[in-house]
């Protein structure tokens, strides 16, 4: 409620989370967000690590790390996630003619670990390593109940695939958890293959450009173009392009489509914080998103493209750090859906 700390200061935020779904049940666990400069130099951008664990009533459980990690001047960029759950996943089949209802629910244990190390080259302009490692094992295929003659999809006994390739990203952001002026670009090429153990053989590219620009001293309009494209060999149903989630195409179950190719599209408009006269902690935000997944350029049509949009509140966390929570609410063409996080989507 009251931040104290000096700007330079590191700060952690650590509170309880309590959710329900028909999957899990109840579910209760921790979140956490620990921020910092390099050298508490607040010129340097501004590192965060974010944590989420979870258990529910159905013995599930899961743990979640996120980071983007800048050294001092900004020499490094360290950028990665890591996941570890026993949760359900729910499989609608593959591509953009998948049903409304699930076919499956996978259950299983699922890692991933990906990471990007890249060096500065040019003000702002990175390049570098990137890797990603994907396991699912100990998988069980439960049909839904009417859908008992299900085909299982490629990779559906499990695998572990570990990819390496090359990233470029162009990052002049100062707070990647609010971003109000600047641009962040990344265009990544993947290679999975058998020589380095995985399981399958397969390439993908990922293009991913946000743009920000601030409208007044309080308002800010992002925008989002996000491309995952598989370029060769097949990859297993898992590591297909996933259409939905937190971030992009919010509204939409992450994995309701999914295809060899994922293109989709966001716009937000954040008022940061709301013109009130007697709090200047709270805000909003306003978003459309469209996109689609396809299996080649051939199956790319204007008309596939889905929406969807929703509105959001913002609470500031760290004043002095321009950090706010969000609860967003995103509608579809099949309903509503709900996500409190910290930072913003994108």
């Amino acid at each position: 409620i009251n931040d104290t700390t000096s700007a330079s200061e590191p700060q952690l935020l650590v509170f309880p989370t309590l959710a329900f779904s028909p999957e899990t049940s109840w579910e209760i666990g921790f979140s956490s967000l620990y921020v910092y400069y390099a050298k508490r130099d607040t010129t340097n951008r501004l590192s965060e690590i974010s944590g989420f664990t979870f258990y529910t009533l159905e013995n599930q459980y899961g743990l979640w790390f996120d980071h983007a990690l800048y050294s001092d001047k900004n020499k490094w960029f360290f950028l990665g996630r890591l996941r570890y759950q026993n949760f359900p996943l729910l499989f609608y089949g593959i591509g953009k003619s998948a049903p409304p209802d699930y076919l499956a629910r996978v259950d299983g244990n699922y890692l991933l670990l990906k990471e990007r190390v890249l060096r500065e080259i040019a003000p702002s302009l990175y390049i570098g390593l990137e890797f990603d490692l994907q396991s699912l094992h100990q998988v069980d295929f439960v049909p839904a109940p009417s859908n008992e003659n299900l085909n299982v999809p490629l990779g559906g006994q499990g695998s572990t695939n570990f990819g390496m390739g090359l990233g470029l990203v162009y990052d002049n952001r100062h707070n990647v958890l609010n971003v109000r002026d600047g641009l962040f670009s990344e265009l990544a090429f993947i290679r999975y293959d058998a020589t380095w153990a995985s399981d399958f053989s397969f390439s993908t590219v990922v293009s991913d450009t946000r743009i920000f620009r601030p409208v007044n001293k309080r308002d800010v309009l992002a925008f989002q173009l996000f491309g995952q494209f598989t370029t060769s060999g097949q990859a297993p149903f898992n590591q297909l392009a996933l259409m939905g989630g937190e971030s992009i195409m919010r509204g939409y179950y992450l994995g309701r489509y999914r295809d060899e190719n994922l293109l989709a599209t966001q716009i937000e408009y954040r008022f940061l914080p709301l013109p009130l006269g007697f709090t200047k902690r709270l805000g909003a935000a306003a978003f459309m998103a469209t996109g689609q997944v396809f299996s080649d350029i051939e199956h790319l049509r204007w008309q596939d493209f889905l929406p969807t949009g929703g509105i959001g509140l913002r609470y500031l966390m760290f004043p002095k750090k321009d950090i706010y929570t969000r609860l967003d609410v995103a509608f579809t063409r099949e309903g509503p859906g709900f996500y409190f996080f910290i930072g913003e989507s994108f």
